[in-house]
């Protein structure tokens, strides 16, 4: 079904046993995702029997529902040549390596120099699920987190990819540095995230409100006062290991919101504190993504080393602490590897 055709029209000639019309959609239409068909129904492009349906209607039998998909607007997002990583490409998806200080997509503050602005100019085709604003955007990462994001360049790898996500299915694995030692040295964080009543630019578990948020984590390296740590998600809630390791007394090492640059953290040893003290921004990387390919139905799984500064710190926390400099890391790890002893495996 593409936008210029003339309205899909179902004519319902069984009960469908009274099922959501936004339910029944969602089987008919699969290239479209149900949250937008959910937004068709709101802008009252959705008709039955030639009236405004609500999403939460139910199909009767003997009538007729229409659906208009209008035309995509045109993006006003401006394409510009900014040097983009792509790790990966085919006609479903991209890969790309997001560095430190990129914006994912425009925002009120960031109009240009997002990871969309570059990705209208290296990739010919991105899906329109997400809108004029978000072309391609699955999931996102922090702007001063680095790593592996997938882009959909099809709207129907968008929702297969989505669905992905939304059933926590996908494969996220972390590398961070945080002061002192999580106790005990590996387990699993859960609360609900929400917007901070305090400050509002930062995220908190909140006890009555917010959104699940469940983090598993280890320590891979400890290094005396910071220890390496990585953190499987289960969900990708904004902030959700900056705020679940800070509100645990372990700040990731140059976060400024959440408590990581604190002079009283930085120890007394000369030689860690002015590798540690510059640090500005949370030494925090994506390093593996693993899903299902949208069409092969194959796992596919990627792997990124660190990037600088955070390679270089990693490198003179171990050579101080007297451990090989390139020694695998987490991003090293096979898909045939676990995560953690309980059995969450990225397999």
């Amino acid at each position: 079904m593409s936008s210029d055709d003339s309205p899909a029209r179902f004519e319902i000639r069984s009960t469908h046993k009274e099922v959501r019309i936004d339910q029944f959609l969602a089987k008919r239409l699969p290239e479209l995702s149900r949250a937008y068909i959910q937004k068709l129904i709101a802008d009252e492009q959705v008709l039955v029997d030639g009236e405004v349906c609500e999403r939460s209607d139910r199909v009767r039998t003997g009538t007729t529902i229409e659906v208009q998909v209008p035309a995509p607007k045109p993006c006003e997002v401006q394409a510009e040549d900014i040097a983009l990583d792509i790790i990966y490409q085919d006609s479903d998806l991209v890969i790309v390596n997001k560095p430190v200080g990129m914006v994912v997509h425009p925002t009120t503050h960031d109009r240009s120099g997002t990871l969309v602005n570059a990705l209208l100019h290296h990739v010919a085709d991105l899906s329109g699920i997400n809108g004029v604003e978000r072309p391609g955007i699955v999931h996102r990462i922090d702007k001063d987190t680095s790593g592996l994001l997938v882009v959909a360049k099809r709207d129907v790898a968008h929702q297969h990819l989505s669905e992905q996500f939304r059933g926590h299915s996908v494969d996220r694995v972390y590398t961070l540095l945080c002061w002192g030692t999580p106790s005990p040295s590996e387990g699993t964080i859960q609360s609900s995230l929400g917007r901070s009543p305090r400050d509002r630019r930062k995220m908190a578990s909140l006890e009555r409100s917010g959104k699940h948020a469940v983090t598993h984590y280890r320590v891979i390296e400890n290094y005396g006062p910071v220890c390496m740590v990585e953190c499987a998600l289960e969900t990708g809630r904004t902030h959700q290991i900056r705020v679940h390791l800070s509100e645990r007394g372990h700040p990731l090492v140059g976060d400024p919101v959440y408590g990581g640059i604190k002079k009283r953290l930085l120890p007394d040893d000369s030689t860690l504190r002015a590798l540690l003290e510059p640090l500005r921004g949370q030494m925090l990387h994506a390093g593996t993504l693993g899903f299902i390919h949208p069409t092969t139905d194959a796992y596919v799984h990627f792997n990124l080393k660190p990037p600088e500064p955070m390679a270089s710190v990693i490198r003179g926390l171990r050579r101080h602490a007297g451990l090989a400099e390139d020694a695998p890391g987490p991003w090293d790890r096979s898909p045939e590897q676990p995560f953690l002893g309980d059995g969450h495996t990225l397999a």
